[in-house]
Order: C-alpha cells, then sequence, then structure tokens
C-alpha cells in the first residue's frame, strides 16, 4: 500500500476516534466510564435546545426613557453637590428632561458647561435651564440597552443554566432563551430585577415619625399616604420594610421616613456573597465597597453615629440599623426576614449589578419538555427513514460502489455528531433540519462521482483510470456547489437570531465534513482496492 494512501488512512481514523470520544457523553456508555475520565471529559457533548427539552423563551424591553431620566437625576444630585457651598440646587424635571440652576451667573454657567459638555442650554432668563440634546439622549438609550443585555447574561451565569441564548433584538428589545430551566418564575425574577441598591438615612427626627402606624398590612399604603400627603417634610419620603411573623407567617410593612437623597448606590460594590448569622441562624448578604465606596461609606458612619441607616433594594427597605461607630474596611451587611433562596438571589443580582434601566416584560413562554420529547421522536424517525431510504438506493443503484457511498455517508454522520459535540453545539429542531439537509448533500456529491466515473467507463478506459478521471473532473463541480453553500450559510450564521443560527452552524459543519467523506473518504476506499490488485472491472 502507497504511503500516501496510509497518511489517509491514519487521519480518517483519528478523526473517527476524536469524533467517538466527543461524543460519548451524550450516549448511556458514558455513565460506565471511569470517574477520571468523566472528570476530565473536555465537553459535556451535543446540548438540547429549548426547542427539544423545553424551557423559558422571555422577551425583555428596556424603557429607555427611564434610562435618561435616571441620567438626569444623577447629574442633578451631582450639581448639588457641586454647587451646595454657594447654595444654589438643581432638580431634574421630568417634562422635556431639564436640569434647572437657579440663580443664573457667567460663573456658574461656565462651570456647569465645562463639566457637563453634554447639557445644552435651553433658557437663562433668572435661572439656567439645561436640556439633553436628541443624540445624546438616544446614545443613552443605546449604552442601557447594551448595558441590561450584559447584566442579564451575567446574572444567567451565576443562575446556573446551562447554553443560554442571549441576544439583542431591534432596537431595545432583549430575548433570552433558558433552555432545561426548573424554575421559571425564579429566572425571571432574577433576571428582571432592577436591583438598584441604594443607602439613605431615617429621618427619626421629623415630626411626621412618631405619628406613624408601627406596621400596616400590605395594600393600605395608598392610606397612609392620603393621611399625611401634607405633613411630609420637602426633601424626605416614606418607604416600607417588609416584616414576616416567623410563627405565623403573616406579612406586614413597616413604614419608614427617609432623607430622598441617596449618600451610596450599589454600583460601588465588588462582593456580595450569602453568610449564615452564627446568634440567630438565619441567612445575611455581605457586601464589600471597592475603594472608593469603602471611603464614602466610613465617612457616613462617621458622620452620622447614632442615627439609622437604612438599606434599599429597588425602593423596598431591607433593614435600617443604627450605627454605632465609624465603619471601615468598605464592608456592610443586608439582613431581613428571607430565606437562604432568596439571600442566594440577592446576592447574584447585587454581584451582576443594577440595570441601568428597569425592563418589561414582553413575552414570558414556557415550553414543556414534552413538545421537545416528540419533536427528537419526529426527528429520529425522518432521520432514520430518509437514511434507510438513502442507503437502499444507492446499494440497487450503484451496487459495491454504493456501499461504498454509505460507508462515506455514516463516517459524515459521524464526524458531524462528534464536531458539534467538540463545540459543546446546542441542537434545535432547525439543526435537525441542516444535519438531514447536508446528509442529502453528501450523497449528491457521490451520485456526480459516480456519474463521471461511468462516463469513464463507457470511453473506454480501465477501472483504475475510470475512477481517476471520474473524480477530477466531478472535483470542481463539488467543489463550488459546497462553496456556495458555505456562503449562505455564514450570511444565515451572522445575520440570522436563534434557530436560524442552529440551522446554518450544522449546515456549515455539515457541508465542510462532507467535502473531505466524499473526496478523500470514498477515493482512499477505492485507492485501496487497486492498489492490492490491477481492478479489471467496478460494480457501479
Amino acid at each position: 500500500m502507497k504511503k500516501g494512501i496510509i497518511w489517509r488512512v491514519g487521519i480518517i481514523a483519528a478523526m473517527v476516534a476524536l469524533a467517538v470520544v466527543f461524543f460519548l457523553p451524550n450516549t448511556p456508555l458514558f455513565q460506565s466510564m471511569p470517574d477520571w475520565w468523566k472528570k476530565n471529559m473536555p465537553n459535556k457533548g451535543i446540548v438540547l435546545g429549548l426547542d427539544l427539552q423545553g424551557g423559558l423563551h422571555l422577551v425583555f424591553e428596556v424603557e429607555g426613557d427611564k434610562a435618561v431620566e435616571i441620567h438626569m437625576e444623577r447629574v442633578a444630585s451631582n450639581m448639588n453637590g457641586v454647587f451646595s457651598r454657594k447654595k444654589i440646587s438643581a432638580s431634574a424635571k421630568n417634562e422635556g428632561l431639564f436640569v434647572t440652576v437657579s440663580p443664573a451667573g457667567m460663573d456658574i454657567r461656565k462651570a456647569v458647561e465645562d463639566t457637563y459638555p453634554s447639557l445644552s442650554l435651553a433658557e437663562s432668563s433668572g435661572v439656567l435651564k439645561y436640556k439633553l440634546s436628541q443624540k445624546e439622549q438616544q446614545h443613552i438609550k443605546d449604552t442601557a440597552t447594551d448595558q441590561v443585555l450584559e447584566i442579564i447574561r451575567n446574572r444567567i451565569d451565576q443562575f446556573g443554566v446551562s447554553e443560554p441564548t442571549i441576544h439583542r433584538q431591534g432596537e431595545n428589545e432583549i430575548v433570552v432563551q433558558l433552555p432545561g430551566v426548573k424554575e421559571p418564575k425564579r429566572a425571571v425574577e432574577i433576571i428582571g430585577k432592577t436591583a438598584q441598591l441604594e443607602f439613605k438615612l431615617a429621618d427619626d427626627e421629623a415630626p411626621l415619625a412618631a405619628g406613624l402606624p408601627s406596621t400596616i398590612l400590605p395594600g393600605e399604603e395608598t392610606q397612609v399616604m392620603e393621611r399625611i400627603k401634607d405633613k411630609l417634610p420637602e426633601g424626605d419620603e416614606i418607604l416600607y420594610q417588609r416584616i414576616v411573623n416567623k410563627e405565623t407567617g403573616v406579612v406586614s410593612k413597616r413604614p419608614v421616613v427617609l432623607k430622598k437623597q441617596s449618600l451610596l448606590t450599589g454600583d460601588l460594590l465588588t462582593e456580595a456573597k450569602v453568610n449564615i448569622d452564627q446568634r440567630f441562624n438565619e441567612p445575611y448578604v455581605s457586601i464589600t465597597f471597592n475603594s472608593t465606596g469603602a471611603k464614602i461609606f466610613e465617612d457616613i458612619t462617621g458622620q452620622n453615629v447614632k442615627k439609622r441607616l437604612a438599606i434599599i433594594l429597588d425602593g423596598n427597605v431591607y433593614s435600617s440599623p443604627v450605627i454605632q461607630e465609624k465603619i471601615s474596611g468598605g464592608n456592610a451587611q443586608i439582613t431581613g426576614s428571607f430565606g437562604m433562596e432568596e439571600a442566594r438571589d440577592l446576592a447574584i443580582v447585587l454581584r451582576a449589578g443594577a440595570l441601568p434601566a428597569p425592563v418589561k416584560t414582553l413575552q414570558n413562554v414556557t415550553v414543556g419538555p414534552s413538545l421537545g420529547r416528540d419533536s427528537i421522536e419526529a426527528g429520529k424517525m425522518a432521520g432514520i427513514m430518509g437514511t434507510i431510504f438513502v442507503v437502499a438506493f444507492m446499494i440497487f443503484y450503484y451496487r459495491v460502489s454504493g456501499v461504498i457511498a454509505d460507508l462515506a455517508l455514516a463516517l459524515n454522520i459521524l464526524l458531524l455528531l462528534g464536531a458539534m459535540a467538540s463545540l459543546n453545539s446546542t441542537l434545535t429542531m432547525p439543526g435537525i433540519a441542516g444535519i438531514i439537509l447536508a446528509i442529502g448533500m453528501a450523497v449528491d456529491s457521490n451520485v456526480l462521482m459516480f456519474e463521471r466515473i461511468r462516463e469513464e467507463l463507457r470511453s473506454g478506459k480501465n477501472a483504475k483510470a475510470s475512477v481517476d478521471g471520474g473524480y477530477k473532473k466531478a472535483f470542481w463541480t463539488i467543489f463550488d456547489s459546497h462553496v456556495t453553500t458555505l456562503i449562505t450559510a455564514a450570511v444565515l450564521f451572522q445575520f440570522g437570531t436563534g434557530p436560524i443560527k442552529g440551522f446554518a452552524v450544522t449546515l456549515s459543519m455539515g457541508v465542510a465534513i462532507n467535502l473531505f467523506t466524499a473526496l478523500i473518504g470514498t477515493k482512499t476506499v477505492f485507492d485501496i482496492m487497486y492498489s492490492r490488485k490491477e481492478m479489471q472491472g467496478l460494480s457501479i
């Protein structure tokens, strides 16, 4: 046997061995493998998509207008900090998204415009009124959507969902697919929670604070606000702390009068993890600030000893402990009436970061696993029946050469499954369609070559010359058809989403592998056959 043939046989054998190794996790045989093998296995095999194993399909809309409002409020808050010594106030107005500074003055105007070049002056009579340009507003909205996408991805990664699909759709929508998720309600809560963490001082000295009820029932917040709306001091607000009676399980709310100004926010966090309180055996969330946040937290606690500091998440008070002394090191605790799972979820959203804008759920569809099983069985049946008919036809029409083509087809399927498993590809129904289409193209390639070989045989050439001539003449036809299909698959992958990408991946892999099996695999078999003895005839 020639050296070139031996090399080709070695390459084919190595590829088959690798394909088997990578595809093992998707077979029952994998469970009987040694533990060291399972532990060191480089991949988890092919993962079933949402349509095959069931799961959760979500579409979120990012409220871009709210992101712009939050940005303007932050600008106004920063201005208050910069101009506080000159007794100049700044406030964001939702109507038109203005920031107003009064009284007006050239030195103030220069300071504002130097600090915030994105603001444009809309009015300067008595007060300075600034607004954002439409271009800057659109930039904030686009940035917010991109940030939400990354934060949601981080939260899902920490939640532990295998092979999620997360991508942007349109201008401000985000599509999330979570195959195999077991707790859809919990997943939606984690993904959609804004997680805006704030630290505010309680205003226990306000006359109103002493007259508030100690607790109220959920739903009575409006009645409380109606009673005290004219008594609430300017710069204060009322938020509520959730209280759960451990013996009866009854939920109530405790109103807390707070200063509106946030002294510290969660964007300065570096860590959030769950710990157990040794005294009460209850979970709490331990948080750690970066160097900037640690310095701010130290200043806040040092300047407000014996005052209550409320820890607020998404407008809900979790705890409001009394500051006993200045706290250095940038560590704090969030305690509350929550269980271990709720504490873990809170730590997840705090670690991943707060959403820059609220999100609204547009679609929330749960796909049952029974539908996936039906799809898998239908796909198996279609693939098996199609393969049987193709194999039978090739043997009937091309005889021994048809058997060689069928061997190449089996090699094609094995290498394709191994390649998908090595990349941990997600298999969907469109992906199965791509596999079946690639199988059809594999058979088509062999038909083209065999017909060219027949033409060579009719011209009077011997078997070896006919095989060589047939492959040579069919090569560019097969190559061109596969390259154009690969280009189409690449375009589908680049501009498609979700299932379309799954179809493009399996099709492109199948086409690339088919070039190898059709042009090298079958040719190697023929070369082995006529390398042993001179072939007088060919069963084709």
